[in-house]
């Protein structure tokens, strides 16, 4: 199959193109450091021709609220219409498990803006809604720092490896559609404050984590069903631990 992975030299994107390959597919690498922009729409219609399925994970430059809505219903509008007059006959798009969970949250709200897209388009879909990955979790810390101390929130999440998504990923851009959303999550769900805490140890940071439950995680209280997966997802193979110990042996 001829498989167009929009966002394709990204952390996801670069790992399932490899995938894909080994596999003996035909994946094309699409990022506007290849000619292909899906904002603009340069290069589009030729990464389109003979394209049996398209994967969107790319991302948007900035995360400011109207720029990250304005990014994602923008390329999400041009890829359908491109697809639609290709013949595309699958759309994997990759998001986050929580969208419609946090309304308060700008990133959370475009990429709901974009599964509705999705959903109203006349193009065969497959939403992959993913948890937060492992290797955002020094972010997620840095986020609830408050002077020399970290105070985070102790709800549930429910971390997962990139290689585990990438793996996932996989199976669903070379399935069928489903015309509705799968989910896909890491094996373990704790608190945050403990995630974070074992986090800070694991890298020699010897700031104290206090746990808190009106900490607002990117503008939103959570509760344990904010980041945590449903009972039918598809779960991770690495663990935190395992993927502390392997980023420190890299």
């Amino acid at each position: 199959m001829k498989i167009v992975v929009i966002g394709g030299s990204g952390l996801i994107g670069s790992k399932l193109v490899n995938i894909l390959r080994e596999r003996g597919h035909d994946a094309l690498a699409a990022s506007p450091s290849t000619g292909v922009n899906s904002i603009t729409r340069e290069g589009l219609a030729e990464a389109m021709d003979g394209a049996d399925v398209v994967v969107d994970v790319a991302n948007a430059p900035s995360w400011e609220d109207q720029a990250v809505l304005d990014f994602f219903e923008t390329s999400s509008r041009n890829l359908l219409a491109a697809e639609a007059a290709a013949g595309v006959g699958h759309h994997v798009a990759l998001s986050i498990v929580g969208t419609d969970r946090l309304p308060e949250n700008g990133y959370f709200r475009a990429k709901v803006a974009q599964e509705k897209l999705i959903k109203a388009s006349d193009v065969p879909y497959t939403l992959l809604r993913a948890t937060q990955f492992f290797e955002f979790v020094g972010g997620i810390a840095q986020s609830f720092a408050v002077g020399d101390e970290i105070h985070a929130s102790p709800a549930l999440i429910q971390p997962i490896a990139s290689d585990d998504v990438v793996a996932a990923l996989a199976d669903v851009v070379l399935a069928a559609p489903v015309n509705g959303t799968v989910e896909v999550a890491g094996p373990e769900a704790l608190p945050i404050d403990e995630l974070v805490r074992r986090f800070l140890q694991a890298t020699g940071d010897n700031r104290k984590v206090v746990p808190d439950v009106n900490a607002r995680y990117f503008g939103s209280v959570l509760d344990d069903q904010s980041l945590t997966a449903g009972k039918h997802a598809r779960l991770g193979a690495i663990d935190f631990d395992d993927w502390l110990a392997q980023s420190s042996s890299r």
